[in-house]
């Protein structure tokens, strides 16, 4: 068998989206509860999940839904880490800004654990994605179309992707087209 180029390096982008998935799954955890979700979209998947990072920059009039969208044009692979939304009902806490979970939980707030597990999940993510030498960017934009198109469960309201190429240079390194103007 002789395996040249783009299929080498496609099957080693899907291999480091699965180790990407397990970096953040073992990442520590607030209380040792983990409410992690991951994923790994591509072909059809990953397109509908461009077409909603346009709506969302037309709906929102955000040109870096738009540019990040165009971005993922050189990612065949997105690896997608979210959480679901369960406060770890820690007692007088308050780091959410209320004054308890139930307060919290009443108001529609996100525990704060929550996010702050999901972005070492991230951290530990890329940082995998470095050691393998793997392009990458964290994109809240593709997350945040993931969770309007329901790809993680309905229980899951916060997520962000991590797009992966192999390239010659890095499809994500110049990014500054659309954040001088957020307005599309």
């Amino acid at each position: 068998m002789l395996v040249l180029n783009n299929d080498a390096e496609l099957g080693g982008l899907r291999t480091a989206a699965e180790l990407l998935c397990v970096a953040a799954r073992t990442a520590p955890k607030g209380c040792g509860r983990d409410f992690l979700v991951t994923a790994i979209v591509s072909g059809e998947e990953k397109l509908a999940l461009q077409a909603r990072m346009r709506e969302i920059a037309v709906r929102d009039g955000l040109a870096l839904f738009a540019r990040d969208a165009g971005n993922l044009d050189h990612a065949p692979i997105v690896v997608l880490l979210g959480t679901r939304k369960e406060p770890l009902n820690i007692p007088k806490c308050g780091y959410c800004g209320f004054a308890d979970c139930q307060t919290m939980r009443t108001a529609g707030g996100t525990c704060s654990f929550n996010t702050g597990d999901l972005g070492i999940a991230v951290g530990s993510a890329v940082s995998r994605a470095a050691d393998l030498r793997i392009d990458n960017r964290i994109m809240y934009t593709a997350g945040k179309a993931a969770v309007e198109l329901g790809f993680l469960g309905p229980e899951v309201p916060i997520a962000y992707a991590i797009p992966l190429a192999a390239q010659g240079k890095n499809p994500f390194f110049d990014r500054s087209k659309g954040c001088d103007s957020p307005r599309v």
